[in-house]
């Protein structure tokens, strides 16, 4: 049996600038209702491009790639991240298993 190893999962989306309140928003909404108990996730970040005010990247770290799987496949993560996806006008999702990290400062 193949042991599970955590994931990252990142969202690289572009919302017009007039949308950027709306978006954020829905983030939050998204952000605090899967970190307060959606099984498996562990931390997420929502990050602006420093070149490009419509480019943003959405990452979060889930304790395997099922946990996350999971919660895509359920009707709830649909309706909750629905408010989010109609802000985008363009969005690429990439899956990765975690291979290796630096240790924490001591």
């Amino acid at each position: 049996m193949t042991a599970q190893r955590r994931a990252r999962v990142v969202f690289l989306v572009r919302v017009r600038q007039e949308r950027t309140d709306d978006f954020l928003r829905a983030y939050e909404q998204v952000r605090h209702l899967v970190a307060d108990g959606v099984p498996g996730h562990l931390v997420d970040q929502v990050c602006r491009s420093s070149t490009d005010p419509e480019q943003w990247l959405i990452t979060s770290e889930w304790a395997s790639l099922a946990d996350f799987e999971a919660w895509e496949r359920s009707p709830e993560h649909r309706d909750l991240v629905r408010p989010m996806r109609e802000c985008f006008t363009d969005a690429r999702s990439l899956r990765f298993h975690v291979h290796a990290q630096t240790p924490p400062p001591a």
